[in-house]
């Protein structure tokens, strides 16, 4: 594929589908890609009338939605830096993450306005509602935002006095290592990891998706797109790549439970599925698993004439509930249950398992199904190499390395922790631990990270609810657990603490339950604890008094 700048390409691809459907608000509104060119065109118009220059940044927080995905379009083919924000961040962590970036627009949607403050985002010069057909301004800073917005119909009007076609569109032409996204990787800033992601990146990851997905789906098929978009992951491969090529994005912005997803699959029946473990493992436990326990299913299952027939109609089963179409599913963003794998793999089920992080936008291996090697994560892929830190890579686990065109060009004003992860070879440190065997399949050993991947595809970094959790009453030590889709606190009260408060059992698992509430009132609610377990002694630590979390990750609660 022909190396071009990342704007030419969306540029392209609006022109060629010009009268296409491109992105619809699932069960809502369906928006043409020259609708999606008008909107754009817009926002163009406010953004250069408000005084917005090439590399000034604009941030958007909102739900998945028609009008997200536009306004990251219209900041990108501006020549803008999107700042994309998780829209279920606690509002605190929202307006660090707009200071921080030096925002000066900010997109916000209907469900996360109400909850923020504008005065704490003194820097702002203007906040315009994400939803509405408008654009609606919210707060205007400045007599050009102002003038912008009132004027806009009249600005749009003046400039294109005829008509608004397709050969009209004249999008930035971007630069390789130019500034493309500012993708906060956390909701605090306390230490900065504003992931600095250049247009090549975005570009490298959109011409992968079109060599290996390229064959199968196009123009006409449908795609739905149910991870968050202010994350990489769902951002390339639910979004960025099915846009471009001619692919109908549909946006779930309900909680993706079974029964939602189960509903949407059969009606869209989807080309293409991409989804973190937890989606895929609820729908398994829901549609497979009961199926393979019954006594009659148990039996077939050891008689051999009957075992293959079995598999095949319980693969086509969950085949179906995926909306029967899809070529594959592909599984990514955390570790995925072996005993879900195991399954999948003996039913011959269409998925493969990749690997990436923020840092490389995010792909770094990914194989076919058809020759997806169980309990890998694919191969590395075109314009990436990876290493394992070892002396023996197939043998002895080691840091995984990677370098290439999708990687970062380091944290956003953040020299030292850019130095602790790029080497002056370029080589980008993931922090995770694997080994690589002689086909270059990559199988990852451990996440040294400790990075845990909520249901709809957060990103949850337990040291960050264990430092509030640290904070409240009795709790000396702590630590946060997943098992399934919830989130556990393990404590260890000091004995002598309890002691000298005069606080039974009881009262001390009260206590823990109110720590539980309050705790759960300042953090995202996927970061939410569903219950607190104590400790029976001290968590056993490192010489360097850390904690060694790995020892208690499948703890019973």
């Amino acid at each position: 594929m022909e190396t071009k700048s990342f704007n030419a390409c969306v540029q392209e691809t609006i022109q060629k589908y010009w009268d296409r459907d491109g992105l619809s608000d699932y069960g809502v509104q369906t928006f043409q890609y020259k609708d999606v060119a008008r909107i754009i065109e817009k926002l163009h118009i406010i953004l250069e009338a408000s005084g917005v220059r090439h590399g000034d940044k604009v941030a958007i927080c909102g739900r998945n939605s028609s009008r997200w995905g536009i306004a990251f379009f219209a900041t990108l083919t501006y020549g803008a830096v999107a700042v994309p924000i998780l829209h279920e961040f606690h509002p605190e962590q929202i307006h660090d993450i707009v200071n921080h970036s030096e925002a000066k627009l900010l997109f916000v949607g209907d469900q996360v306005w109400p909850k923020l403050n504008a005065d704490k985002m003194p820097h702002l010069e203007g906040i315009f509602g994400n939803s509405s057909d408008e654009y609606t301004l919210l707060v205007g800073r400045t007599e050009k935002v102002r003038y912008a917005r009132e004027n806009l119909n009249r600005l749009f009007g003046a400039k294109y006095p005829m008509n608004f076609r397709a050969r009209d569109i004249h999008y930035y032409e971007d630069k390789p290592d130019e500034l493309a996204v500012l993708n906060y990787t956390s909701g605090t800033t306390s230490n900065s990891k504003g992931v600095m992601i250049p247009f090549r990146a975005l570009w490298s990851n959109y011409a992968f998706a079109v060599d290996v997905l390229g064959h199968i789906m196009g123009p006409g098929d449908k795609v739905l797109s149910m991870l968050p978009m202010a994350h990489m992951y769902g951002m390339a491969f639910e979004f960025i790549y099915e846009f471009l090529h001619g692919v109908h994005v549909h946006f779930l912005s309900k909680t993706p439970s079974p029964a939602v997803l189960l509903s949407a699959f059969a009606d869209l029946k989807p080309k293409l599925v991409v989804a973190v473990p937890l989606i895929i493992e609820k729908i398994v436990r829901k549609a497979v698993l009961p199926k393979l326990q019954t006594p009659a299913v148990r039996l077939a299952l050891r008689t051999p004439f009957l075992r293959d027939r079995v598999k095949a109609e319980v693969c086509h089963k969950l085949q179906q509930a995926f909306g029967g179409n899809f070529y594959e599913i592909i599984v990514g963003g955390a570790a995925f249950s072996q005993d879900i794998e195991t399954v999948l793999h003996d039913i011959g089920f269409n998925y493969t398992v990749g690997y990436g992080t923020t840092e490389c936008a995010p792909i770094i291996s990914y194989s076919d199904w058809s020759t997806f090697k169980p309990g890998s994560c694919g191969r590395p892929v075109v314009r990436m190499e990876v290493r394992i830190d070892s002396p023996d890579p197939q043998n002895v686990i080691g840091e995984i390395l990677t370098r290439g065109t999708n990687v970062m060009l380091g944290y956003y004003k953040n020299e030292e922790a850019t130095a602790a992860i790029l080497d002056e070879d370029g080589w980008y440190h993931t922090g995770d631990l694997g080994v690589m065997d002689a086909e270059g399949n990559i199988f990852i050993k451990g996440r040294s990270k400790n990075m845990l991947l909520g249901a709809s595809g957060q990103n949850i970094y337990p040291e960050e609810i264990e430092d509030k959790l640290g904070s409240l009453p009795f709790v000396s030590e702590c630590v946060v657990i997943q098992k399934g889709e919830h989130l556990y606190g393990l404590v260890y009260t000091d004995p002598e603490e309890a002691k000298a408060a005069k606080l039974s059992a009881a009262m001390l698992e009260a206590q823990m339950e109110e720590n539980r509430i309050e705790l759960n009132k300042i953090v995202p609610s996927y970061c939410r604890l569903h219950a607190i377990r104590l400790m029976p002694e001290e968590f056993e630590k490192t010489p360097k008094r850390s904690i060694k979390r790995y020892l208690y990750m499948d703890y019973p609660v």
